[in-house]
């Protein structure tokens, strides 16, 4: 049960970075998931662990991390997707 509720807050964590930033994270709800777990271990090595803990995430280090996170891969995925614009076939 408390994985179930890890992957919820998770989940959240990683939406509300997207929501915060304007940005969708790529793959959906497991995307959200995904980024929520590693943007909480970000913002926990940035910012240490401080302030609500709901699901064994410190709330406010976690979804600042997560926006950290959202902003890098979008913006590599723009870059990416430039490179592969200008006539680069991606083989």
């Amino acid at each position: 049960m408390e994985i179930l509720w890890m992957l919820i807050v998770g989940g959240i964590i990683g939406w509300l970075a997207g929501l915060i930033t304007g940005r969708n994270v790529p793959g959906g709800i497991i995307g959200n998931i995904i980024a929520g777990f590693i943007g909480s271990w970000l913002g926990g090595l940035i910012l240490g662990s401080w302030g609500p803990v709901i699901g064994g995430f410190a709330i406010i280090p976690a979804i600042i991390g997560a926006i950290i996170l959202v902003l890098i891969v979008s913006f590599v995925l723009r870059k990416m997707g430039q490179k592969n614009s200008h006539g680069h076939h991606v083989k």
